[in-house]
C-alpha cells in the first residue's frame, strides 16, 4: 500500500520556470528556504481562488515546520487534519500532513510542533493506521520531549464507555514525556464539527503565535477565507442519487431483513474503488418523531431556531437530530431535567458499566418515558445530538457495474420497553421504494484496498453484512484479470435463510473466480460455529497463504468477531507457524502496517 503523502501537494510550475526557480534557491540555506516558503504561501493566500502555486514545498527544519498526524478509522480525522493542514497552508506555514502509519517515528525526538488527530474505536482502541505510532509513544523507546509542543483532538462516540480513550491517553503521555501543550485536548463525539471546528481555530491560531518569530512573512497574512462552497458529492454537499433497486436478500423466514439496494450514480461525478463506503444521509422514522412530540407534547409545527437555521421542530427531529442513538451528555442533561438521582447516579464515575449499559439498550425517547420532565423545544434541538451520516461498505465494483453503487444493509428493527424501535439510515433504506432518491457521498477507505500486485492471493474473512466489500472485491479481481487465488470465509445463523449472495459465490467458484469458500452458519448444528472456528480448521492452508504473501481482509463487527477473529490468526501463527504467542501478535501488527492485514470494522 502506498505511504499517505508527506507534504500538500502544489501545483507544478512550467518547465521552465521551475529551473529558473531552482536555481533561484539552490544557493538559500534551510532558514532562507523556510522563510521564502512561508513568504510565498501568504501570498497565495491572498491569491484569487484557483491560482496556480508559485513555490514548490520543500522539506523545513522542524522548528519551522508543523507536523499533522491523523489516525483514522472511518475518514472523518483524516478530514480534519486535511482541513487543519490546508488552512495552516494558507496562513503561510511549512506543514506536513501524515497518517500515522507513515510517521517517522525516529523523527519524533527532534519534531517541534505537532498536531495529532485521532479516533478511538471499539472498546477503547486506536484506528488501525494509528497502532504503531500509540504503540511506540506509549512504549520504553519513546524519546523525552521537552522541546516540543503539540496539540490532540480526540475523536469518539460518547454511547461507548471509553471515548476518545485514544486521545486521552495520547494527550497524557506526550505531556509525560515533558512535551508542552498548544492548548488543552478537545473530545469531539459524533457532532465532530461543534467541537472540532473551534478546537482547529484555536489550534492553528497559537501555532501561529509561536511560528511568529521564525517566519516573518506570517505577521502580514491576510486572515483566512472560508473556503469556497464545497464540489457536490461530498459529505457536506452530498448527491441526491436514485434507488434502481431494493430487495430483501434474506429469506422471508430468516430473523434478519437484509437488503440489496443499488444506486444510479449518472451524472454525480461519484467515484469509488472497492473497500470505500457510501455515506447516506438517513432521516430518523416518521413514527419516532411523532411519537417524541406525543412524549413531550410539543407542537410539531413550532418554527424553531437555532445556530442561524430555523425550521418546524417536526423537520428538525425528522432530518437534522440523532433520535435512534443514546449520548452520555444527553442523559447528563436530562437528569439536570427530570432532577433523577437515579440517573445522577449512573452518571458518576464509579458506574461506568451501568451507564454503557444504559446508552446501549435506550434510545432517548426511552428516556423520556422512564424518567419523565418537562422539555422546551428550543431547549430539546439544543440538547439533542446533530445527525450524522452513516456509513456502508460498497459491495460493487464500477469496472462491473459501471455509474451505480451497490450496498448491503442489515434492517435495525426490534422491539424493546413494549414498542417498535429502528436503525435511522436503515429503516430510511429498508423502506425507500425504487425510483426514491437518498443523499450520498463517497468515502474513501485507503487501508482497505485490494493489492496492487493482481498476483498476491486474497483472504476475505466477512460474516454477515461484512461480506460487502468483497463482493466488490470479487467483481474488480474478475474484471481485471488478476492472477491470484480468492478465498472466502463467510458466517450467518442459516445456511437456509442467511446465505447472503449464495447465487453468486456459487457461481464465482463455478468459473474459477473463486477458488475456495469456507461456510459457518452458526445455528444449523447443537454447537455455534462462527468464521474463527473455521479459521481454526483450516490453520495449516490459512498459514500457507500468508506465507506465500497473501492479503487478510476482515470485515464486519469490531466488538466481538473482529477481535475473535485476530485471536484465531494468532493462534494459526502459534500453532503452526511455531511463534510465540508476542511473536505471532507482533507478526500480525507487522502486517497490519504493511497493508497485508487490513480490516473494516463497525
Amino acid at each position: 500500500m502506498a505511504a499517505a503523502s508527506t507534504a500538500l501537494p502544489f501545483a507544478p510550475l512550467a518547465e521552465a520556470k521551475l529551473d529558473l526557480l531552482a536555481r533561484l534557491v539552490d544557493g538559500l540555506d534551510a532558514s532562507a528556504l523556510n522563510w521564502l516558503s512561508g513568504y510565498a504561501a501568504g501570498l497565495c493566500a491572498q491569491a484569487p481562488a484557483g491560482a496556480p502555486r508559485a513555490l514548490v514545498q520543500r522539506e523545513s527544519v522542524p522548528q519551522q515546520r508543523l507536523s499533522i498526524v491523523y489516525g483514522s478509522q472511518t475518514g472523518n480525522a483524516k478530514r480534519l487534519a486535511t482541513q487543519l493542514a490546508r488552512d495552516a497552508e494558507r496562513a503561510g506555514l511549512a506543514v506536513r500532513l501524515l497518517r500515522a502509519d507513515a510517521y517517522p517515528q525516529r523523527e519524533l525526538k527532534s519534531e517541534r510542533l505537532l498536531i495529532v488527530v485521532v479516533s478511538t474505536q471499539g472498546d477503547g482502541d486506536p484506528p488501525d493506521d494509528a497502532r504503531g505510532l500509540v504503540e511506540f509513544i506509549c512504549g520504553k523507546r519513546a524519546p523525552t520531549l521537552n522541546e516540543l509542543k503539540y496539540a490532540v483532538l480526540g475523536l469518539g462516540d460518547s454511547s461507548y464507555p471509553k471515548f476518545c480513550a485514544v486521545g486521552q491517553i495520547l494527550d497524557s503521555r506526550l505531556a509525560e514525556l515533558s512535551a508542552t501543550r498548544l492548548i488543552a485536548r478537545a473530545d469531539a463525539d459524533l457532532d465532530v464539527e461543534s467541537v472540532a471546528t473551534p478546537w482547529l481555530e484555536r489550534a492553528l491560531a497559537a501555532v501561529r503565535e509561536v511560528l511568529k518569530a521564525n517566519v516573518p512573512a506570517l505577521a502580514t497574512v491576510t486572515p483566512l477565507r472560508p473556503y469556497a462552497a464545497s464540489a457536490s458529492g461530498t459529505r457536506e454537499k452530498p448527491c441526491v442519487a436514485e434507488v434502481l433497486l431494493n430487495q430483501r436478500i434474506s429469506a422471508r423466514i430468516s430473523s434478519k431483513d437484509i437488503r440489496h439496494l443499488e444506486f444510479a450514480l449518472e451524472g454525480s461525478g461519484l467515484a469509488y474503488e472497492p473497500g470505500d463506503a457510501l455515506g447516506v444521509w438517513p432521516r430518523n422514522p416518521p413514527a419516532l418523531v411523532a411519537a417524541l412530540l406525543d412524549t413531550l407534547n410539543l407542537d410539531g409545527e413550532r418554527a424553531v431556531s437555532h445556530n442561524g437555521e430555523t425550521y418546524p421542530l417536526a423537520t428538525w427531529l425528522a432530518e437534522k437530530r440523532e433520535l435512534t442513538r443514546l449520548p452520555r451528555p444527553f442523559v447528563a442533561q436530562h437528569a439536570a431535567q427530570a432532577r433523577s438521582a437515579e440517573l445522577n447516579r449512573l452518571l458518576a464515575p464509579d458506574n461506568a458499566a451501568a451507564l454503557a449499559q444504559l446508552l446501549t439498550s435506550h434510545q432517548p425517547i426511552d428516556l423520556l418515558r422512564a424518567y419523565p420532565a418537562e422539555w422546551g423545544a428550543e431547549e430539546l434541538v439544543a440538547a439533542l445530538r446533530p445527525l450524522v451520516p452513516r456509513l456502508y461498505s460498497i459491495a460493487s465494483s464500477q469496472k462491473v457495474v459501471g455509474a451505480e453503487a451497490h450496498l448491503t444493509v442489515a434492517h435495525i428493527a426490534y422491539d424493546a420497553f413494549g414498542t417498535p424501535h429502528w436503525g435511522a439510515a436503515s429503516h430510511h433504506l429498508a423502506a425507500i421504494e425504487e425510483g426514491g432518491r437518498v443523499p450520498i457521498f463517497v468515502e474513501a477507505n485507503e487501508r482497505f484496498r485490494l493489492p496492487a500486485d493482481g498476483s498476491r492471493d486474497v483472504i476475505m474473512i466477512g460474516p454477515g453484512t461484512g461480506v460487502a466489500p468483497f463482493r466488490g472485491f470479487l467483481q474488480e479481481r474478475a474484471a481485471t484479470g488478476a492472477g491470484g487465488r480468492n478465498w472466502l470465509l463467510f458466517g450467518n445463523p442459516h445456511f437456509s435463510s442467511d446465505f447472503l449472495y449464495q447465487l453468486e459465490w456459487q457461481e464465482a467458484l463455478r468459473n474459477g473466480t473463486l477458488h475456495r469458500l469456507d461456510l459457518a452458519f452458526s445455528r444449523d448444528q447443537a454447537e455455534k460455529v462462527y468464521v474463527q472456528q473455521r479459521l481454526l480448521a483450516a490453520g495449516r492452508e490459512i498459514l500457507a497463504w500468508i506465507d506465500g504473501g497473501a492479503h487478510v481482509y476482515v470485515c464486519g463487527d469490531a466488538a466481538r468477531m473482529a477481535k475473535d477473529v485476530h485471536a484465531a490468526l494468532r493462534e494459526v501463527l502459534a500453532s503452526h507457524g511455531g511463534k510465540s504467542p508476542e511473536d505471532a501478535e507482533e507478526y500480525l501488527n507487522r502486517l497490519l502496517a504493511d497493508g497485508r492485514y487490513a480490516r473494516d470494522t463497525y
